[in-house]
């Protein structure tokens, strides 16, 4: 899959040359040559090819984009903060939380810049790929990129079915506590769900369900925060402690365990393709999306964080929905409130695992579509149809194989979110418009880029032990998901 991304092979004849090329020098060669002839025309440059013309067409504001990016970033993984903070403490773990939530906006404006820097040059590019290749001018760059980035999205949305399953089956078993349905059962029924919606044809075509994921994103955020303030002055509620572990190594992997959590948290990975939706020029219009996206993540990171930690201190679960209704012991709040709010939740799901399918599904009608024939015509319908219905059904399997898929957010955090949306960001920048090496903000973009090299790794080794110390919990095809 991470191949067909360029065609079928690792050498393309470029147009303006005719000679083999690399694929970061047959993107580069073929968009400026395109460029250059339509420029002179008065005209805008024809979609390169299917994937572009079809799922990543070009017609969208600044608000359209601002609706993608708060999908992309806001979602149920919220309700992870505290469990966050839980590993840091109050004062490290609002600063780490802080300061990821200022290094990503600073990242994610970094690559608007260099996009808008490529595309006043006569090369605009509308996938991830493709920018760090022609920056880093490396082939290798260009598949590592694919390979990490295929491995995110398909991680995302086979997370999306799995919670969005186990939502599903929080409110049948407590509807029918003894019924005979079981978790696959969910499973199957998300995944024909979102089968369903897979076939809106772009990622254009999602920006009302994603207005719709924004207003969802507030709605259970204030629903979850206010059970949270009601649980902590609850006779009911655990006492609060907020006191770390006294082994300093235990400490010491908690929190970098916790920064990898944020990382996935913050992360998105996608910024290009969603930059690609908008209708150009597309100068500065990042921008406007990424001040509204932020404003939102302000409000439904920080409220759920703080008021879940403060009522659960060190007994704060990694969801936070399971510390309002414990095992044992009464429910924290009311069953209509939690209720709803898990119906918010498996919605925004549905829009979560449609924004990352987007990825695949431009590599895959990238191949298998043909630009010269209607998007709804018979050539492209059922190609489309079945190469989507197949990825979904691929990641509802491997949900249902895997259902402690979420035990794993930290090591897709440490090993795919942080190199693409920490790491990346400033070294294409210093090698795109290359600042000075002795300006601020040179030297701010090699300190971020050092920084967090190391708490990848470290976060990754932090994650793997996580998983090595709960393997006695996994068991293939379990019924439950195992927090």
């Amino acid at each position: 899959m991470a191949v067909a991304g360029t065609g079928g092979t690792p050498f393309l004849l470029s147009p303006a040359t005719g000679r083999a090329a690399t694929p970061s020098s047959a993107v580069f060669d073929a968009e400026a040559a395109g460029a250059g002839a339509h420029h002179r025309a008065g005209k805008a440059p024809p979609p390169a090819d299917a994937g572009a013309a079809f799922v990543l067409e070009s017609k969208g504001t600044w608000w359209h984009a601002g609706f993608h990016q708060t999908t992309a970033i806001v979602g149920p993984t919220v309700l992870t903060l505290p469990y966050a903070l839980r590993g840091m403490g109050w004062g490290l773990g609002l600063a780490a939380l802080t300061a990821v939530f200022a290094v990503t906006f600073y990242a994610y404006f970094l690559v608007s810049r260099v996009l808008d820097h490529c595309e006043a040059r006569g090369r605009r590019h509308i996938r991830f790929r493709e920018l760090a290749a022609d920056v880093l001018g490396s082939g290798w760059v260009f598949y590592l990129v694919v390979s990490v980035q295929t491995a995110i999205n398909a991680g995302v949305t086979t997370g999306s079915i799995l919670l969005a399953a186990d939502c599903l089956q929080i409110m049948y078993s407590n509807l029918a506590p003894h019924g005979p349905l079981k978790l696959y059962h969910f499973i199957i029924i998300v995944a024909v769900v979102l089968a369903f919606l897979s076939q809106l044809p772009s990622f254009h075509s999602l920006r009302h369900i994603n207005l719709g994921s924004l207003i969802l994103s507030f709605g259970y955020t204030i629903l979850v925060s206010a059970a949270c303030i009601r649980a902590g002055v609850s006779s009911n509620a655990p006492a609060k402690d907020y006191s770390l572990s006294s082994s300093k190594s235990e400490k010491t992997f908690n929190a970098f365990l916790s920064i990898s959590i944020l990382a996935s948290v913050f992360g998105n990975g996608i910024l290009p393709e969603i930059q690609a939706t908008l209708a150009p020029p597309a100068a500065g219009k990042m921008m406007k999306a990424l001040v509204l996206c932020y404003a939102v993540i302000f409000f439904t990171f920080y409220f759920p964080a703080i008021t879940g930690y403060w009522a659960f201190g060190n007994q704060v679960q990694s969801n936070l929905l399971q510390s309002l209704m414990p095992d044992e012991g009464p429910s924290l709040a009311p069953t209509w409130l939690l209720g709803l709010a898990v119906v918010l939740v498996l919605l925004q799901l549905l829009a979560i695992a449609l924004v990352y399918s987007q990825v695949a599904y431009e590599i895959m009608e990238k191949n298998s579509a043909d630009v010269a024939h209607g998007r709804f015509s018979r050539r492209n319908l059922v190609p489309r149809v079945a190469l989507r219905t197949a990825y979904v059904a691929a990641c509802a399997f491997v949900a249902a194989m895997l259902p402690f898929f979420g035990d794993i957010v930290g090591v897709v955090g440490a090993v795919g979110f942080i190199p693409l949306d920490f790491v990346l960001p400033v070294v294409m920048y210093n090698m795109a418009l290359a600042p000075p090496r002795r300006s601020p903000v040179y030297l701010a973009n090699v300190a971020i880029m050092a920084v967090f090299t190391g708490v990848g790794v470290i976060g990754a080794v932090a994650s793997v032990r996580k998983l090595v110390l709960d393997a006695d919990k996994f068991k293939l095809f379990s019924d439950n998901v195992v927090d």
